[in-house]
């Protein structure tokens, strides 16, 4: 029997992908390439947006028409909010939402000895209360740490606590067993990943920045980043831990979501745009060359004309290096739905486009800054380039794509290397 991933949305989608992979290929599954005929797809969605929905029903599709026969299980965020939608699709076998979704293995266990139906033989959206810690596979120097799961802030814009649940995470003590383990794989590098990792913890007493000591004493792990933090939960404190540790890495990722006090309390975010340049200036100060990314979404309502000028003159000003654009879209059952000030589509696309340009232009000035300097960087084992002329690429630590003549014996360490015109990898997406 033969299983076939796809994976759409967060690194959190990914390592839990993943730790479904190893459930079936312990169970003596072999798995093959999403694009083949396989016995079972399992496609891992996403909800964030309406264009995530929408390339999890065309994944849907075509996985029913590579092998109609095949048991087709569809499970995640979307799957948790929408399973009515997903069924309406022919073909479906199992719908789990993100409770059940760790029990895909036995689920199909018994779908196999039923016989095939034209509807969803089973669907489970009960509400996520459990977590389990998962991590990537798959790339030999570089994983994806689950350590946190679901989110207590409800943004009026964002479903994710709906299709996740509340914020919730294993102890210390296990989350650092995990990632002892994964130091045995010959991993080097580890992203701890989450809905909102700053929140690790806190229901059981313990905190993030304690968990990060205690994964920095981890033997073999060369490397940690911060997936994303939101901008009131990185203190002080943890920039400073940061700025000092043996392994974590000068990057970061702090949702911004929007340059307007004004937006962002229509939001219901934590923060006003005073705190988020405090923090980023508290980042430049103990470590000048960190790369920091921001998360901004637009078009969001009440963002008229005036306030659009002001939110990007705001982000012109910020020592941000670049920026993940999203154009504001509905989500089913949020509480943006019922606001006033609502912004035209083709608005929001057209302000979109503006902010990447700006990203464009900042991630070109944060690259020109560290022209001519030397920074570490985690070597990967994928060759490019033509026989003969084959180089090897990898991140620095302040997340400039490099590369280099290839040499098998720097696969999989960390060896410093010049930023030039001629090591940098041109083209790269900052997107996903």
């Amino acid at each position: 029997m033969t299983i076939a991933t796809h994976t759409l949305g967060c690194k959190l989608n990914f390592a839990e992908t993943s730790n479904l992979q190893k459930q079936f290929v312990a169970a003596g599954f072999g798995i093959v390439d999403f694009h083949e005929k396989a016995d079972i797809y399992v496609i891992n969605t996403c909800t964030v947006t309406s264009v995530a929905e929408k390339k999890c029903r065309n994944a849907i599709r075509q996985a029913v028409s590579q092998n109609p026969q095949a048991i087709v299980a569809v499970i995640g965020c979307f799957a948790q909010n929408d399973a009515g939608q997903i069924a309406a699709i022919p073909g479906v076998s199992i719908i789990l939402g993100n409770e059940q979704k760790h029990r895909l293995l036995e689920i199909v266990t018994d779908i196999r000895e039923q016989q095939r139906q034209t509807k969803p033989l089973y669907i489970n959206t009960d509400e996520p209360r459990s977590f389990q810690l998962s991590y990537s596979g798959g790339d030999r120097t570089r994983t994806f740490f689950k350590i946190q799961d679901g989110c207590d802030y409800f943004c009026s814009y964002c479903a994710i606590p709906f299709a996740r649940g509340r914020s919730r995470s294993a102890t210390i003590a296990e989350t650092v067993a995990v990632a002892r383990e994964i130091a045995t794989t010959g991993t080097r590098e580890v992203v701890l990943t989450g809905v909102n990792t700053g929140t690790f913890g806190l229901h059981q007493g313990e905190h993030f920045l304690d968990l990060l000591k205690a994964l920095d004493q981890v033997e073999g792990i060369l490397r940690y980043r911060i997936s994303s933090i939101e901008p009131n939960l990185i203190t002080d404190e943890i920039i400073d831990f940061v700025a000092h540790s043996r392994a974590f890495l000068p990057h970061f990722h702090i949702p911004l979501q929007a340059g307007s006090d004004k937006v962002l309390k229509m939001m219901h975010r934590h923060y006003d745009t005073a705190l988020y340049a405090e923090r980023l200036q508290h980042i430049r100060g103990v470590m000048p060359d960190a790369c920091i990314a921001a998360d901004v979404i637009t078009g969001f309502n009440g963002e008229d004309d005036e306030t659009f000028v002001q939110s990007k003159q705001y982000l012109e000003s910020l020592p941000i290096s670049y920026l993940h654009v999203f154009p504001y879209s509905d989500r089913p059952g949020t509480h943006a739905l019922k606001m006033p000030e609502r912004i035209e589509i083709p608005i929001r696309k057209a302000r979109s486009q503006e902010l990447h340009q700006l990203s464009d232009r900042k991630r070109q000035a944060f690259v020109e800054s560290q022209m001519g300097k030397t920074r570490t960087v985690l070597w990967e084992h994928t060759r490019h380039g033509a026989p003969g002329q084959e180089t090897m690429q990898g991140w620095t630590d302040n997340y400039i794509r490099l590369q280099r003549p290839y040499d098998e014996t720097l696969c999989g360490t960390v060896t410093p290397y010049p930023i030039t015109n001629s090591t940098i990898v041109e083209n790269i997406s900052f997107e996903d």
